[in-house]
């Protein structure tokens, strides 16, 4: 009889129904089928790993996730300690802050008047609809706030974490922000002009000479610099985006500055773009590995998915088998209260970068 070829080894199992599964049992099942679904089972059996290694977690998060009804999922991510460092856009936080102000995003329909709603003043992400009053609200809420504080640049670290505490005090709310800022969670927003946020930081200039600066190049500085201090590193990325590069590229810049640092020893990116246009968002893990982005041998996983589908699934999942392992897990310790941030102790500054020259680990 002929040799079964090496590549026969192990058979798909077909899923079978049954009632009363976990989620964590239904990735399991998964782990034996085919195409997104074994990438989605993968995902878990990564994230797992991520959280027994000594890492530090980057979560990016682009996309309308925050309009969608994911940003309580994000902020449960953020309290439990799940991910160590979140990067978004500024529209996620900014729909966040809208919601943790007590307004709401409202269920609605893709095939909307569209020129009806404009007239009612309703805005329309694909089947979601929100009051641009309440928007506008919002942008003087924000702004009026900036307006309050020394007028100096800031990055976006350090006023995410000074807004975080504001929505606290005044709302005591949960949400991706507030959870942020109770839990010593840094966020960075790299194109936070790009956003309602931004908008606000406007008007706050229109109130104040010298409101809302933003020092957009400290982030790079200050990120890369964590990774420096902490050059074990991994990525979760949720949509691609702006997000997704600034996480891979505070890597490469640390790399420039350290010999220890040596790309992601983790990744796992939930996406709906495809790599064969050429564009960041869709790009392989494969190709970020060419850059320096990720480490040779690293564990990832890319599930071609929304992710308004995929996450609600695996986070039950690992709302089952994370706690054990958040138990034992040794977090990075973060101070955000003044200009400078600290981790574990040590100076990450925005001004200038960390060099440290030594054999790699």
């Amino acid at each position: 009889m002929k040799k079964k070829s090496r590549f026969l080894q192990t058979p798909i199992e077909p899923f079978a129904v049954e009632p009363g599964l976990t989620a964590d049992q239904v990735l399991a099942r998964m782990e034996r089928i085919s195409f997104q679904g074994r990438n989605l089972a993968t995902a878990h059996r990564i994230w797992q790993k991520m959280l027994q290694d000594d890492v530090t977690i980057f979560l990016g998060m682009a996309g309308a996730l925050s309009a969608g009804g994911l940003r309580l999922a994000v902020a449960h991510l953020i309290s439990h300690r799940y991910i160590d460092c979140l990067v978004s856009t500024g529209a996620n936080l900014y729909h966040d802050l809208h919601e943790t102000r007590g307004q709401h995003h409202y269920v609605g329909s893709p095939h909307a008047d569209d020129a009806a709603l404009a007239e009612d003043r309703i805005d329309r992400v694909y089947d979601t609809y929100a009051s641009e009053e309440e928007f506008c609200s919002n942008d003087d809420w924000i702004a009026d706030f900036a307006a309050t504080l020394e007028a100096r640049p800031y990055t976006t670290r350090e006023f995410l974490y000074l807004l975080g505490g504001q929505l606290w005090n005044t709302t005591g709310r949960d949400g991706i922000l507030t959870a942020a800022y109770r839990a010593n969670v840094p966020i960075f927003c790299p194109a936070i002009a790009d956003s309602s946020i931004g908008m606000g930081l406007s008007q706050a200039r229109q109130k104040k000479a010298g409101a809302g600066y933003i020092d957009i190049i400290g982030d790079i500085v200050e990120s890369a610099n964590l990774v420096i201090r902490r050059p074990r590193t991994a990525s979760i990325v949720l949509g691609g985006g702006t997000p997704k590069n600034f996480i891979n590229q505070a890597s490469v810049q640390a790399e420039f500055y350290s010999d220890q640092v040596g790309g992601h020893r983790y990744a796992l990116q939930i996406i709906t773009d495809v790599p064969h246009f050429g564009g960041a968002s869709g790009s392989s893990l494969e190709e970020a590995e060419s850059w320096g982005k990720l480490a040779s041998g690293s564990a990832r996983v890319t599930v071609q998915s929304d992710a308004t589908i995929a996450l609600p699934i695996l986070l039950s999942a690992l709302a089952t088998t994370a706690p054990p392992l958040l138990a034992v897990r040794v977090k990075p310790a973060f101070t955000l209260t003044g200009r400078v941030m600290t981790v574990d102790g040590l100076a990450v500054p925005s001004e200038r970068f960390e060099e440290v020259n030594e054999p790699a680990l």
